[in-house]
């Protein structure tokens, strides 16, 4: 496993025993989450790419939009800015004799064209795998080892899901996010 190794796969395992539901067998189960937020533009300065943003609940945060953010020329005050924010765990549990799936990160992103609002939408996932190499039930921890050789103890929030997979069992984690962002044209009053 590259960078991500055996933390992640630590954090996905007890992530998902604590959040999903269990499948067919031999288990797996998967767990989503989207985040929806709006705000508005209540000032921008284009000379300087300062943006302040007003959140539903009154909250202002001002940032210098990067370079990076195309068509800034095209936000005004009063547009509305919507963020969706996306994540999903996925794991399961080889078969006998089944081999792990090569290990994986890989990434995509898309932006708008000239000339119309800025929008993007940036998207990862990450592929590990594991073996199970301990379960203690009184303390409700497991042990997961990387292929990397690297072990880690994790408690789940779930514990009960332990009772569902055993030692040696082997895993595949898969974990996607993505965040994408809009800007949509005031909407005029009537």
């Amino acid at each position: 496993m590259r960078k991500t190794g055996i933390a992640l796969a630590v954090g996905l395992f007890a992530l998902s025993i604590a959040a999903g539901g269990w499948a067919a067998e031999p288990p797996s189960w998967q767990t989503a989450t989207v985040v929806e937020e709006k705000a508005t533009v209540q000032a921008i300065d284009q000379s300087t790419r300062m943006v302040t943003l007003k959140g539903p609940q009154g909250n202002s945060v001002t940032f210098k939009a990067s370079d990076e953010v195309r068509n800034l020329a095209q936000v005004k005050v009063g547009d509305e800015v919507k963020f969706a924010y996306y994540e999903s765990v996925a794991v399961r549990v080889l078969k006998a004799g089944e081999a792990f799936p090569p290990p994986s990160e890989s990434a995509a992103m898309a932006r708008a064209k000239p000339g119309e609002k800025p929008a993007g939408v940036i998207g990862a996932e990450t592929v590990v795998n594991a073996t199970i190499t301990a379960i203690d039930k009184k303390a409700k921890t497991a042990t997961l080892k990387g292929e990397n050789g690297k072990s880690v103890t994790v408690t789940p929030l779930r514990p009960e899901k332990l009772d569902e997979v055993k030692v040696g069992d082997r895993i595949v984690i898969t974990y996607t996010e993505a965040v994408a962002i809009s800007v949509e044209k005031a909407e005029e009053k009537k």
